[in-house]
């Protein structure tokens, strides 16, 4: 057989895709064609036609350290000549037990063992499965209830859609998505009046909610993602902990998003004086470069699946659980997480967004402007809704500024990766304030 590929009929990538591919979260008939992206140089992304796009949302809130980094490329190729995979039950290998080790070390108290699978969804849909099971396993059988945030999104899964069902993308699964009992989030930003009534409110509904069948509670600490940026204060939240634990339910962070230093430290969890029982790893975890998802939880949850019957057991898994490429991916990932550079740009780039969020305040077509260590939001006034024309409108406004960007609907925000200067934060603002004179009435 001839090693060498027969021409393709095509004459672009593009055009190759358009037979076979189905992309995620987009309308085929309406979408325009998706950009040919053919290689990655730090914080920018280069296409098929020659452009160049500054990455601000860290290609889907995954990438850390920019595209194509040289560590990590070189920790993978390392793995690869040494092991690429092995059954992960009854096996173990240096990069998953170093990355456990590696993880627990940075972790909230007590949170000890590292449950891998391959993405955010999965992690979340292993947090809810332990807290469930651990409850079975602890005699607690009536303890079945889960608790959620209106809003929040925490995956595609079954769980995981049962979870965020008020996030609005799940109207054809409704009748298949177990019960769960949703809170209002008391979203806040700049200025915001009503937060103090809107938390008191919150809280009076979790009091109302909590009972003895509760099992967990899980939320996205600080800051909902794909929802809008939507933020929240670490105090409401500590007392939100404190409640469910109170009343004998356990806590899952879900910090697919919000991990390895979005919000400013190393996790949303660091803001907090309270600690989770469960957190849910992603997207950041390999600096972009490869799948790993992480349910880290604590030592008790742990020894409440040990016995002697293997029914006691947490009987679930993945093929590529804790796959080598990945995890070295993650420790090299982690050792640049961990330097003093980096978190000197949490520092810089918080620094940044927060003087540009009083410039975007003042903009009369931009309201609830809002930061959280490197991510910053803002929605544009009367621009439109969520799963609107809006989202696409904008974001081919910021492509044509050379600037790759996915609003949420009229919200637009900011996560980049922390490589970015702050020349290039400057443009990036400065496409902000266009998109909301072109896009936004004064409110």
């Amino acid at each position: 057989m001839s090693n060498q590929a027969s021409p393709s009929p095509y004459s672009s990538i593009t055009e190759l895709d358009a037979q076979h591919v189905w992309h995620p979260f987009t309308q085929a008939r309406t979408a325009p064609e998706p950009v040919a992206i053919v290689r990655g140089e730090g914080p920018y992304l280069f296409t098929e036609s020659g452009e160049r796009l500054l990455d601000m949302v860290s290609s889907w809130w995954v990438n850390l350290h920019g595209h194509a980094h040289p560590a990590i490329a070189a920790a993978i190729a390392e793995q690869a000549r040494t092991l690429e995979h092995v059954i992960f039950a009854g096996y173990t290998h240096a990069p998953a037990a170093n990355l456990a080790a590696g993880l627990a070390a940075q972790l909230p108290e007590g949170i000890t063992r590292i449950f891998y699978s391959d993405n955010g969804s999965t992690a979340v849909e292993a947090a809810l499965k332990i807290a469930l099971q651990a409850h079975y396993n602890w005699g607690s059988v009536g303890r079945k209830r889960l608790i959620a945030f209106t809003g929040g999104y925490h995956g595609d899964t079954f769980g995981a859609m049962s979870a965020g069902r008020t996030s609005g993308f799940y109207a054809p699964f409704l009748d298949k998505l177990f019960e769960v009992t949703f809170l209002p989030y008391p979203a806040t930003w700049q200025g915001d009046p009503d937060l103090e009534a809107k938390e008191k409110a919150a809280l009076a509904a979790l009091d109302a909610a909590l009972g003895e069948d509760v099992a967990a509670l899980i939320v996205e600490p600080l800051v909902q993602g794909a929802s809008g940026m939507n933020m929240l204060r670490p105090t409401f939240l500590d007392e939100v902990v404190r409640r469910v634990r109170s009343a004998g339910g356990l806590v899952i962070f879900d910090e697919v998003m919000t991990g390895f230093g979005r919000t400013g430290q190393l996790w949303a969890a660091r803001h907090l004086g309270e600690a989770p029982d469960l957190m849910c790893l992603s997207k950041g975890i390999t600096g972009g470069f490869l799948p790993l998802g992480v349910t880290a939880a604590s030592e008790e949850l742990y020894r409440a699946f040990e016995g002697d019957s293997f029914a006691q057991a947490f009987a679930h898994g993945h093929s590529y659980t804790a796959n080598p490429l990945s995890c070295a991916a993650a420790l090299a990932s982690l050792e640049l997480t961990l330097s003093a550079d980096t978190a000197a740009h949490w520092e810089r780039i918080g620094a940044a967004h927060a003087q540009a969020a009083q410039e975007l305040a003042a903009q009369p077509q931009l309201q609830r402007v809002r930061q959280c260590g490197t991510i910053l939001a803002a929605e544009i006034c009367g621009a439109g809704e969520y799963g609107g024309n809006i989202s696409l409108e904008l974001r081919q406004f910021f492509a044509t500024r050379g600037l790759l960007m996915r609003p949420l609907g009229n919200v637009i925000y900011l996560l980049p990766p922390y490589v970015v200067t702050d020349k290039q934060l400057r443009v990036a603002y400065d496409a902000m304030l266009d998109a909301a004179r072109q896009f936004g009435h004064p409110a």
